[in-house]
């Protein structure tokens, strides 16, 4: 029998958008898990990822900013970006979420982003060292906040006026230069409180 019910518009590009923003941020939490295991497990262990003074790990892991819930940070995106991974090959198989849900995922990508810049604050503030897996954590959950946020008032799943969800519509195709000035405020704060990018270069330079 013929399907009679309505068809709905997948938002394709916003759920392929997803599944990459997850994989790389799930990427990202299993490094730096195996890394912190392997630490534990060996004190001589010295993680991959340290690159030279500036640009490492080891500083974040074994710091108390590394555990803040009283175990590895890594292991929340262990849990986390599956769900988004979930939540995108659901939508690009025709799922259709309440809004609760939608607001439940806002809340939780809007919590992501509010830990993450607590965690990029520690790092240039108080650590003075930027951790290579971090940063990519960093770069994913501040695209996928805009994201999911713009969306969910673009499409009423947040209550808004008309007038602001169709602000968040045109908003919502700036996302890339959005997420490139976020970017840019990072680099800022890190080269005026930590002379980053000289220092970058360096660890680099005596990588290779």
């Amino acid at each position: 029998m013929p399907d009679d019910s309505p068809t709905r518009t997948r938002p394709v590009a916003f759920a392929i958008f997803l599944i990459v923003a997850g994989a790389l941020g799930l990427l990202a939490a299993f490094e730096l898990s195996i890394e912190k295991i392997l630490t534990l497990s060996n004190p001589d262990y010295v993680p991959n990822c340290n690159v030279g003074v500036l640009v490492g790990c080891s500083v974040n892991l074994a710091s108390d900013q590394g555990s803040v819930f009283g175990f590895p940070n890594p292991f929340i995106g262990l849990m986390a970006w599956p769900v988004v991974i979930t939540i995108a090959v659901a939508l690009l198989a025709g799922a259709a979420f309440a809004r609760w849900f939608w607001i439940g995922f806002n809340v939780g990508v809007t919590g992501a982003l509010v830990f993450v810049g607590w965690l990029i604050a520690q790092s240039i503030y108080v650590l003075d060292v930027l951790c290579p897996w971090c940063m990519l954590t960093w770069s994913v959950t501040i695209p996928v906040f805009w994201a999911v946020t713009l969306y969910n008032l673009r499409e009423g799943h947040i209550p808004a006026s008309a007038r602001v969800r169709e602000f968040a519509g045109r908003l919502f195709s700036w996302i890339p230069v959005i997420t490139v000035v976020c970017y840019a405020i990072v680099i800022l704060l890190a080269q005026a409180q930590m002379n980053a990018i000289p220092r970058v270069l360096i660890d680099l330079q005596n990588l290779f």
